[in-house]
């Protein structure tokens, strides 16, 4: 395997060593690179194939977050939203959002319509339309497929969506290495670095080359690994006694199911649990429907996380209960994935009460810099210079934790800092100031069919070109690998060269998870695995050894969404 990583790395005079690339890490590598550093960009595994690809993939202010008087984070994820709606708009999308208020909710209309006015308020830069409050029969003539039972009105609103958050990061980590950063995936931190009191570096392994060793220095170091930023750190060997930790993580399971009989058709259910009181959603989402999520702690293993048979039974039920011709079953799972969020620890409180906003921490003052703060047991770890934590952090505020984040960076080199201007520079794939009038012109040149040209305009933004210049003269890299054409499935070979030369893949569960997002269709992918390795053994000269084995890894990894098919086979043996 051919990999990129300089034989003299350990001589280079970076800035800043950034651990983890999921939507936070690749966020402040792209920050911090726009505005001159020095930066290079590390991950265990691939971009965003942590916490990032196990969102319930909404960019939205967090209606709920009020309930906790969280106000300003609401107000900074509602700002952010507009941002990421102007700089991606082939990824992040308006979308409609309806809350049944029902005689059993917690909250009766009138509390509803209070939270709905203050965030109108709060969204008063917003581009889109405000709340409105529908009656029983208006809900009902609305939405018929929902339980009319002790329902009393709704509320409507907007948020947004961004289907796939995959290439959310992975568009901030490639527009991070056009701007400088080295970018290393596949390179896992086995130990910070330290000079006395001083964090001066890190040393790597690369996962992909039987384990070879690295080292890599910076006078800062950002630890933006998600739930594994104890696991970097070391727990003890910074002084954390009495279980001291910083991250607290709860999991989040989801479900995937085809379109149902009474469900949304071109919005999202905003929905109360009967059994917990917990909020879930019931997402119109990539040409199917997306139900969750739960929130439970979380003290397992974090690298094979999945769904277990309790919470899919949960969002079954409640899905059922709040549609009753749905008739879901566990054989309507298509698929299922989860993650745990990276957020800060909390002894005590339920779930749903630990707050979402991100806490930079710096180690040197052992105090957050911004955003929240961390329990006491956290924050009395040993002080030490050039490091830096990331706790929390959503998808929707990644670029305003990234610019807190590079500030103070800059604050610890000595350096004045440049202005941020992450939130006016399209990321790669939104570089037009009329998508809209990009698309037409794309359908009408590109000589694809519109299922093959929406498909790629919906993933790669206007970058779609560069992916059919992947093709170069062989027309049947414009051609579907699966059967099954549609725009959620007609991944064409060029996609698979494209992820690999100008997308920063470095194996075949890379292109097909985050890149081409086929991981992500009816069949996760394992419809099409043999096909695009055909592709990477023919125009990126893989082996037919490391075809297979690319093949049999995907297989595997792809076991723990439970998908339907593989089910059905194991049901089937005697």
């Amino acid at each position: 395997m051919t990999r990129q990583i300089p034989k003299d790395i350990e001589n280079y005079p970076f800035d800043l060593i950034v651990v983890g690339a999921g939507i936070n890490g690749s966020g402040i590598a792209r920050d911090a690179a726009m505005r001159g550093l020095t930066v290079l960009l590390l991950d265990k595994g691939d971009i965003s194939d942590g916490t990032t690809q196990w969102a319930t993939r909404l960019i939205h202010g967090g209606l709920r977050y009020l309930e906790h008087y969280e106000v300003p984070l609401v107000r900074e994820s509602l700002k952010d939203r507009e941002i990421l709606l102007r700089i991606a708009p082939h990824l992040v999308k308006p979308l409609g959002f309806l809350v049944p208020v029902y005689d059993r909710s917690k909250r009766p209309p009138w509390m509803i319509r209070l939270g709905m006015i203050a965030y109108d308020t709060l969204s008063f830069d917003k581009s889109m339309s405000n709340h409105k409050m529908f009656s029983r029969d208006a809900t009902m003539n609305r939405e018929p497929g929902l339980n009319a039972d002790g329902l009393e009105a709704a509320a409507f609103y907007y948020d947004a969506q961004v289907e796939f958050a995959e290439r959310l990061a992975v568009e901030n980590a490639v527009s991070a290495k056009e701007h400088g950063a080295t970018v290393i995936t596949h390179a896992k931190v086995e130990r910070l670095i330290r000079d006395g009191d001083t964090v001066s570096g890190v040393e790597f392994s690369d996962t992909l080359d039987e384990g070879k060793k690295y080292s890599a220095r910076a006078a800062v170091t950002v630890n933006v690994a998600g739930p594994w930023v104890d696991e970097v750190l070391g727990g003890s060997a910074f002084g954390f006694t009495d279980g001291g930790r910083m991250i607290g993580g709860t999991k989040g399971s989801h479900i995937v199911v085809d379109p149902f009989p009474g469900a949304p058709k071109d919005e999202a259910l905003y929905i109360e649990a009967r059994k917990d009181g917990r909020p879930y959603f019931i997402v119109p989402w990539n040409g199917r429907y997306l139900i969750g999520t739960t929130d439970f702690r979380y003290e397992g293993d974090l690298d094979h996380v999945s769904a277990n048979d309790e919470e899919i039974d949960y969002l079954i039920e409640e899905t059922n209960y709040v549609i009753p011709s749905a008739g879901l079953t566990r054989d309507s799972v298509l698929f299922t994935y989860s993650g745990v969020r990276p957020l800060p620890y909390a002894p005590e409180g339920s779930e749903s009460s630990i707050s979402r906003s991100h806490v930079v921490f710096d180690h040197a003052k052992g105090a957050s810099t911004a955003g929240g703060k961390l329990h006491k047991s956290a924050a009395g770890g040993e002080r030490v210079e050039g490091l830096i934590s990331i706790i929390g952090g959503k998808l929707t505020t990644y670029r305003n934790l990234s610019r807190q984040t590079t500030d103070e960076v800059f604050g610890k080199l000595g350096r004045s800092a440049p202005s941020s201007s992450t939130h006016r520079a399209p990321l790669p794939g939104g570089e037009t100031d009329d998508f809209e009038a990009f698309s037409a012109e794309f359908k009408a040149t590109s000589g694809l069919t519109d299922t093959l040209a929406t498909r790629l305009l919906k993933l790669y933004g206007t970058r779609a070109p560069k992916v059919l210049d992947a093709a170069g003269e062989d027309s049947s890299l414009k051609m579907p690998l699966s059967p099954n054409v549609s725009v959620e499935t007609a991944v064409i070979g060029a996609e698979v060269v494209h992820a690999f030369d100008n997308e920063l893949a470095e194996t075949l569960s890379d292109a097909l998870l985050r890149r081409t997002m086929a991981g992500m269709g009816p069949k996760v992918g394992l419809d099409i695995a043999e096909a695009a390795a055909d592709v990477a053994a023919k125009h990126l000269g893989w082996s037919d050894e490391r075809k297979q084995k690319e093949v049999e890894d995907y297989r595997s990894y792809v076991q723990r969404y439970r998908p339907k098919d593989t089910r059905q086979m194991k049901e089937a043996k005697p």
